[in-house]
């Protein structure tokens, strides 16, 4: 699954990253970034790292992936090692399911060279007439619909499918000699920019970029099979309008981002166990009848930790009951990213709530990378039920992660939310680490209820009283607690977050530790901070966990231990786009029983030695294990533990 993520990963890489630097070289910028390099010499940089990395992927597919698979009864072969009654078999596997939906597309004075949508996989033909002796290029698009990795029937041997398309191209080219086939990949510009003055007019401006997108003209990055002759390299290059440094050479399966679909066998032997988490014990049905949520947080905040606590027992049944009280008078959301079923049970709610008669408000985030298709269709589908949905502000992303609720209680209007690091959906739930905050506070909900009129309505920001928000509060804060540890004799910093990019908050780190303050870092992606130089960070450590989760939570800590340690939590990375042009949200947590809970993870987190890898000056390596502290495991015992003593 670790090389399908890295893939997918690096596809995105090239799509949103490198076509930047792409823009900029075309642009003649000359500047330099943070670390000295100019634009060109950052792509000349990027290069020589994929080639050192996808070279590694290829070796650790082909020497232990294939062989441990095949140990687990999988068998992932090639169509030149099939026998002569697998081949017959899988003939009439394509007859029926393959054949039917291929397109060869031919290329020559009549046909143009073809448009190659972006991270397709393809089939370069050459093609010579039996009675001319022309020699013609053509292209056969694997249908991407169509599962990557074909099962051979009468057992669980797979083989790609573009291989399979490449047996039978006399099927497709009949009467013509098939002088060569070899399989290719682009990548395209994927950046969306969105220019509008009126969130009435975001949709319609996003959809049509959408559309546009699907014929974007900008290629990035061609990918093709080591066996493919220079000429049609040339050819390739050419009509894509790319140059020599934007060809990768694969010595091996292109795109192993498709094997996340042998990740859905039912092959329980080769797959960790799954871990289902447990239900927040005050959160916990009592005697078996549930519990009101809205009770329990009005004696008390809930912090709960995804995916040992369970989503759909918490913070999606918090908005669930919210749907169905009628004491509720207003529910309001921002939706980031949610399930891409049409049943995604948040927004299923809140159709539901809105069809009651409740005031329901739905921030959806349009430009969400990657999910703007789908935030599209939830936008209309809300809009239709009744939802009041609302873009946010011109010129930002909103990518806090809040609830609001506001309940009629006798008399009273009573509030309720929740803050958390994680977007409202039940699947990455269960995958991504992540925390929220579900609270009956008076100042938090009064903070959360000023954000969303800042973000629905014309505001120029609020005088928050407990939460802080970008852009606005949350960088001079975050500077403001940094400088108040370095000048504390016993100085001390706890940081855990997805990207440390901030030039900024990276320069107040380093005269922080300058000053003596020791400070742990946990980075899961981008870190560009340099830990452990002398005279710059030495009291610098860096940590990053890699493990069945993905670590995604935001968790600031700043104090000793003597002095009483302070926590944040929320939406924000500390990225410049993060502080400065994206709507965040992070709240503190001063309940002493949760913040111990706060201080639980990031303790847990700092102890691993088996998922752990350590940043040095020059690059990351391997903690040793030593003890054997697994975090994800440790968590998951502390969770059930807490569910047997009821805490």
């Amino acid at each position: 699954m670790f090389l399908a993520i890295f893939s997918r990963n690096l596809d995105e890489f090239f799509q949103i990253r490198v076509s930047g630097l792409r823009e900029q070289v075309g642009a003649g910028v000359r500047g330099s970034s943070p670390d000295g390099l100019s634009p060109r010499e950052q792509l000349d940089a990027i290069r020589d790292r994929v080639e050192e990395l996808v070279t590694r992927q290829t070796e650790i597919y082909e020497k232990e992936l294939r062989p441990r698979l095949k140990a687990g009864g999988v068998q992932l072969i090639d169509w030149d090692d099939l026998k002569k009654p697998q081949r017959e078999a899988l003939r009439e596997v394509f007859e029926q399911h393959v054949y039917p939906v291929l397109t060869p597309l031919a290329v020559d004075p009549a046909h143009p060279f073809p448009y190659i949508s972006d991270l397709s996989l393809n089939l370069a033909v050459v093609v010579r007439d039996g009675k001319t002796g022309l020699r013609r290029f053509a292209r056969v698009k694997i249908p991407p619909r169509l599962p990557r990795f074909l099962k051979v029937p009468g057992g669980r041997r797979f083989v790609p499918l573009e291989q399979v398309v490449a047996a039978h191209l006399d099927w497709l080219f009949p009467g013509m000699k098939i002088v060569t086939h070899h399989p290719f990949r682009v990548t395209r510009d994927a950046e969306l920019e969105v220019e509008v003055d009126e969130a009435g007019d975001l949709l319609e401006t996003l959809e049509s970029l959408l559309l546009g997108r699907q014929r974007s003209p900008e290629a990035v990055r061609l990918e093709v099979a080591a066996s493919l002759p220079q000429d049609l390299r040339q050819t390739l290059l050419r009509e894509l309008c790319l140059q020599r440094p934007d060809l990768y050479v694969i010595d091996g399966l292109l795109d192993l981002g498709e094997l996340w679909s042998l990740a859905e066998l039912n092959r329980p032997a080769l797959k960790s166990k799954t871990w289902h988490g447990v239900t927040p014990p005050q959160l916990a049905p009592v005697r078996g009848e549930p519990r009101d949520i809205f009770e329990v947080l009005r004696e008390g905040d809930v912090l709960v930790h995804h995916p040992y606590d369970r989503f759909t027992t918490s913070v999606e049944a918090l908005i669930d009951q919210a749907a169905d009280d009628p004491d509720v008078l207003a529910i309001k959301q921002t939706i980031y990213r949610t399930s891409a079923e049409a049943a995604a049970p948040i927004v299923r709610s809140l159709i539901r709530a809105a069809a009651a008669g409740k005031e329901i408000v739905a921030l959806v985030e349009l430009t969400a990378r990657g999910d703007e298709e789908a935030n599209i269709a939830w936008a209309r589908t809300l809009e239709k039920a009744g939802v009041h949905v609302v873009y946010g502000v011109v010129g930002l992303k909103t990518h806090a992660k809040i609830v609001l609720i506001v309940r009629r209680e006798g008399t009273s209007i009573q509030r309720y939310c929740h803050i958390g690091t994680g977007n409202y959906n039940p699947e990455t739930a269960t995958l991504y680490e992540d925390v929220g905050l579900l609270s009956a506070d008076g100042e938090l909900t009064a903070d959360v209820a000023d954000l969303f009129n800042s973000l629905t309505g014309y505001a120029n920001g609020a005088d928050y009283r407990k939460i802080l928000v970008a852009p606005g509060t949350l960088r001079p804060r975050l500077l403001e607690l940094i400088h108040e540890e370095a000048a504390a004799s016993d100085g001390r910093i706890v940081m855990k977050m997805n990207s440390l990019a901030d030039p900024e908050i990276i320069d107040a780190l380093y005269e922080a530790s300058n000053a003596g303050t020791a400070i742990d870092l946990i980075v899961r992606g981008i870190c560009c901070l340099r830990p452990g130089v002398k005279g710059l960070s030495k009291t610098i450590r860096v940590r990053s966990l890699v493990g069945s989760y993905l670590e995604h939570s935001r968790i600031f800590r700043f104090g000793s231990d003597a002095r009483g340690p302070r926590y944040w939590i929320g939406s924000a990375d500390l990225m410049p786009r993060n502080l400065g042009s994206r709507v965040e949200c992070v709240a503190p947590v001063t309940d002493p029983e949760l913040a111990s809970r706060l201080e639980e993870i990031l303790v847990v987190n700092l102890a691993d030695d088996v998922l752990a890898w350590d940043l040095g000056p020059d690059g990351w390596t391997k903690v040793p294990t030593r003890i054997g502290i697994d975090a994800h495991a440790r968590l998951q015992e502390l969770a059930e533990a807490r569910t047997t003593r009821g805490l």
